[in-house]
């Protein structure tokens, strides 16, 4: 229990230092938890999350890394989490990060992924089965969406009502542009959490999809781009948002 305390104390210290992660979302009313990275493994039994794991607070930088999915240890991806959280179509979800740091300004990008079954168990591996549901980048006054975690503040998105009922992984990600003025140097802090999804449509998203890695290249509109000297629009990579 004391090293265990110590750890914590350790951890929190790098946690704070370091870049940041989902600490917890409300989902139908009830507050899960996210994935404490420097925790959750030194527990026996670990604790069960319904996000999928991620190794700590760090960015992945390779576009065309599995981890680009839902985070992951050189190329090693993220497994199925243990739980899912029910929602209703058409509801809003709210999410909190851990303290974020002032300098690592860019968007915030919101995906999901019917699952084929059980989350509990299912990789989407290199199949195009993810679609936009939100997004916000650089707004009219110079500030950024990534900006609110500085101060805490909670983001919301809303599961589009007509989606059908079933399964579904939301890939959530913040984007840091801080060193994006040449590639490599854009950071990406995806993660993921599974829902399961009631009422709602027949709807199942776009008809065309992206896959995790694929998404985004090199070349994508927003990948390389100047915060320091860009003083116009900022194109938020990645697909439109679709609203159903």
């Amino acid at each position: 229990m004391h090293s265990l305390t110590l750890f914590t104390i350790l951890a929190s210290a790098a946690s704070v230092l370091g870049h940041g992660y989902v600490s917890d979302a409300t989902i139908g009313g009830t507050t899960y938890s996210g994935m404490l990275p420097y925790t959750d493994p030194y527990y026996n039994p670990v604790p069960e999350r319904i996000f999928r794991a991620i190794p700590g607070n760090g960015p992945v930088e390779d576009l065309t890394s599995v981890d680009m999915q839902c985070n992951g240890y050189q190329n090693s991806g993220s497994a199925p989490a243990a739980l899912s959280a029910t929602v209703a179509a058409g509801s809003t979800i709210s999410l909190h990060w851990t303290t974020w740091p002032d300098s690592h300004h860019g968007p915030v990008i919101t995906y999901m992924a019917k699952c084929s079954g059980t989350c509990k168990t299912y990789n989407p591996g290199t199949a195009a089965v993810w679609f936009k549901v939100a997004h916000e980048g650089k707004r009219s006054d110079g500030t950024w969406a990534s900006d609110d975690f500085i101060t805490g503040k909670a983001y919301s998105f809303k599961i589009p009502s007509t989606l059908a009922a079933g399964e579904y992984i939301v890939r959530h990600e913040l984007v840091a542009l801080h060193s994006a003025y040449s590639y490599p140097g854009i950071q990406f802090y995806p993660s993921c959490f599974q829902l399961v999804v009631t009422g709602g449509g027949s709807a199942t998203g776009p008809s065309s999809k992206v896959a995790f890695p694929g998404a985004y290249t090199a070349t994508s509109p927003g990948i390389v781009y100047d915060i320091y000297q860009g003083t116009g629009t900022y194109t938020i990579p990645g697909p439109a948002v679709w609203t159903g």
